[in-house]
């Protein structure tokens, strides 16, 4: 028997409960809403964390999403540091950390992801450091103050972010990875070799494709240790090695997983639970767009997601079809934009130059445009989305979509 009941349960302190939220109240819902997060923080922008704010350039209250007396306003219950520990769909309740039982009518799984964590030999001396949320900025930019050499382990967004803010703030950044070059498994060669450049021009380190083996040091890391045995002193580490979404929740209640380890979710976001959606890093949904099965990890992609769950809890279900968008600040040196993503694609189209650090490459696939990145071109995003959208070939027609000069929903 639960506890009480609510219209709405929103399990995720993150930006997709946030959307949702707000989505449904601007889509007319006047039922209850409750939202239940974990951290300390009400919803808040993560890139903060691996850029201004990690650099001390704003404030904790900057990165809210809203202010705190929103909520109240909205007739939105939000509860931090609050955990849900056990969903049963068949009931449609949810038992949380407080040892409440919450009924609900519609309910989004929204738990997000976790760090990566590597088992090396020395991950538990002190130094190491994953970031995932401001409380983990917070410890980091403390514990580099009088540090003078930080290793970045990766070529992921986190790396090549925090190795931009730290050096930024007059460290000396090695990044060290397996890939062959920063960015490349997800955006290819070209992008990565200007990556590489631009991070090197600005003094960082980089040594590629010579992953960690172990960590050195007695109590605190001093250094990090390659597979070609190479040893980078390090005064700090901090780990970009990806993140894995947060299922816990889900598959102990039964929902359906899929591939990638997401919660299995329908065109429409919905999960194998009546009444239960899904949304953010722990949606792997079918994608109209893409003609397969997708889970897409970004804080941009979360908050348009939670707002999809919210048309469908207020019974307007439709197939999510929005091109996924996200972007990386490295600094203030450069934003990289991307639409996408191309899990696979056999050929690229580079439009602009590199070397004059504006430029957009359009992926493809069997002839047809499956993703784009733009840096210092952002308006060749909108005629890329089309492209996209239309999964139609471009056979014959490489040498116009390069052209820098023609907009590219011209081409």
């Amino acid at each position: 028997m639960a506890d009480r009941q609510v219209d709405f349960l929103l399990v995720g302190g993150g930006a997709a409960s946030a959307a949702c939220a707000e989505a449904l109240r601007a889509g007319g819902a006047d039922g209850s809403i409750l939202l239940v997060g974990r951290e300390p923080d009400p919803p808040y922008e993560r890139p903060p964390a691996s850029k201004g704010y990690l650099r001390g350039e704003s404030a904790r209250a900057d990165a809210l999403l809203h202010p705190p007396e929103f909520w109240a306003e909205q007739g939105i219950e939000l509860l931090t540091r609050t955990s849900a520990m056990k969903l049963d769909p068949a009931a449609r309740e949810v038992r949380l950390s407080t040892k409440e039982t919450v009924g609900y009518g519609a309910a989004l799984v929204a738990t997000g992801a976790n760090v990566r964590r590597l088992r090396l030999d020395g991950g538990a001396l002190e130094g190491i450091h994953h970031l995932r949320a401001l409380g983990n900025a917070d410890a980091l930019r403390a514990d580099v103050e009088g540090v003078d050499e930080v290793v970045l382990v990766g070529g992921s967004y986190i790396a090549c972010e925090v190795a931009a803010s730290l050096t930024a703030m007059g460290k000396r950044c090695t990044l060290v990875m397996e890939e062959t070059l920063p960015l490349s498994r997800g955006f290819g060669e070209t992008a990565g070799a200007w990556v590489a450049e631009m991070l090197r021009s600005r003094g960082v380190e980089l040594v590629c494709g010579d992953p960690v083996e172990r960590f050195a040091g007695e109590g605190r890391v001093s250094g990090v240790v390659t597979r070609s045995g190479r040893e980078v002193p390090a005064g700090a580490v901090v780990m970009g090695t990806g993140a894995v979404p947060d299922v816990m929740l889900a598959r102990a209640a039964g929902l359906e997983l899929g591939e990638t380890g997401g919660v299995a979710c329908d065109a429409c976001l919905r999960t194998s639970a009546p009444g239960v959606w899904a949304a953010g890093d722990v949606c792997e949904y079918d994608s109209v767009v893409h003609g397969r099965r997708v889970r897409i990890e970004h804080w941009e992609v979360a908050r348009a997601q939670g707002r999809a769950a919210a048309r469908g809890m207020l019974g307007s279900p439709a197939p999510y079809d929005e091109i996924p968008y996200f972007w990386a600040d490295l600094a203030d040196w450069a934003t990289l934009e991307y639409v996408g993503p191309a899990e696979r694609w056999d050929a690229e189209v580079v439009r602009g130059a590199p070397d004059e650090g504006a430029f957009s490459i359009l992926y493809l696939h069997e002839g047809r445009v499956v993703a784009a990145l733009a840096v210092g071109r952002p308006e060749d995003l909108d005629g890329a989305r089309a492209l996209i959208r239309a999964r139609t070939g471009v056979g014959g027609r490489e040498a116009e979509l390069a052209d820098p000069a023609r907009p590219l929903a011209a081409a």
